[in-house]
């Protein structure tokens, strides 16, 4: 493992590492990331392997410009107007993949994350090297965001720093978000994880019995149902006593085919009916009795996580919004008493 300043880096030496198969530690606007040829079937299962990362779990591309980015993922006209005005940015765009990145890049359903970073150096390594990169934080599953390389090795085993061919070091980095992940591959654009670059992302609606509240749970599933096959869903439910968050937790679950009978998770803090897991918050203490829980699992198992009285725990909640899809639910009374307005969004 070699450490080199950034103003001291060569990247046309770096271009050399990474065609090897080298996995390099580098600076963007964000965080400290871990990159490799994203064409290169070995670098990128040598990456698995440092990250820890089970296979099935996707990694998005950086790209030195659209011109790149459409050599390997299919545009439609809601991702070019995005490019168009977001990009070189913090802002990782889906779209449907041609399938001819290494294998473990593309989803299981063939898309592909796209990233054209706003830090020059590294946009003069990809256009010069020719080729994509993987873009993933460097830091390993679950750990802190990396805004300096201690950050990345003090969190690192042997084995894992042994894997790192060579570290870029620019200091320590502005403590900004990840970057923003919209989905576009939908007839409606979805965010999936909100980051510097910031999406308005509600809808709501008004219901006036609890055989509609069950209905909103139904047409949540409907919004987001295709997610379930690439991440782990977390539908976190807000809202003061006897709003409805059970009520919307039932339609939720007849939508995905649960026959079971959902009933509040008060007492028992947790409820398994198959696909969907069923929690509530509202006795815990804090938020680390949902990761005892085994939330850590849920989200590696890409389970449809349903979380009520969320705000208890929105901390250990958030923690987790790069590895799933987490949907913020509010529920709140309206003026008539049988009456709630309920909306929705990643916030």
């Amino acid at each position: 493992m070699k450490i080199v300043k950034q103003q001291q880096a060569v990247t046309h030496e770096i271009g050399k590492i990474l065609d090897l198969g080298g996995l390099v530690i580098f600076p963007c606007e964000t965080v400290y990331g871990a990159a490799v040829d994203a064409t290169n079937k070995r670098a990128v299962g040598k990456l698995g392997v440092y990250k820890q990362r089970l296979f099935g779990k996707p990694y998005s591309i950086m790209c030195s410009g659209q011109d790149m980015a459409e050599k390997y993922a299919n545009l439609n006209n809601q991702a070019i107007k995005l490019y168009k005005n977001f990009l070189p940015g913090p802002l990782t765009i889906i779209s449907s993949g041609k399938h001819i990145l290494a294998p473990g890049v593309e989803s299981e359903i063939g898309t592909i994350g796209v990233r054209i970073p706003d830090y020059p150096f590294l946009l003069k390594l990809i256009r010069e090297f020719g080729k994509p990169l993987t873009a993933t934080s460097a830091n390993a599953g679950y750990k802190k965001r990396p805004y300096t390389i201690s950050d990345v090795l003090d969190n690192l085993s042997e084995k894992q720093k042994g894997l790192i061919d060579l570290i870029i070091d620019a200091g320590k980095l502005p403590h900004n978000e990840p970057s923003t992940v919209i989905d576009t591959t939908l007839d409606d654009p979805v965010i999936l994880r909100q980051g510097t670059i910031r999406f308005t992302s509600h809808n709501s609606i008004l219901t006036r019995s609890e055989e509609e509240t069950k209905n909103c749970g139904k047409e949540l599933w409907q919004k987001f149902e295709k997610f379930s096959s690439q991440r782990a869903i977390i539908f976190a439910l807000e809202g003061p006593m006897g709003a409805g968050k059970t009520a919307l937790t039932k339609g939720l679950a007849k939508a995905i085919g649960i026959e079971e009978d959902v009933v509040s998770p008060t007492y028992n803090l947790e409820l398994d009916y198959g696909r969907l897991k069923h929690f509530d918050a509202w006795r815990m203490q804090n938020g680390e009795e949902l990761e005892n829980l085994g939330l850590n699992g849920l989200i590696n198992d890409k389970s449809i996580i349903v979380v009520e009285w969320a705000d208890r725990a929105a901390e250990v909640i958030r923690k987790y919004n790069e590895e799933a899809v987490v949907v913020w639910v509010r529920i709140k009374y309206e003026k008539m008493e049988n009456e709630r307005n309920i909306s929705w969004g990643t916030l």
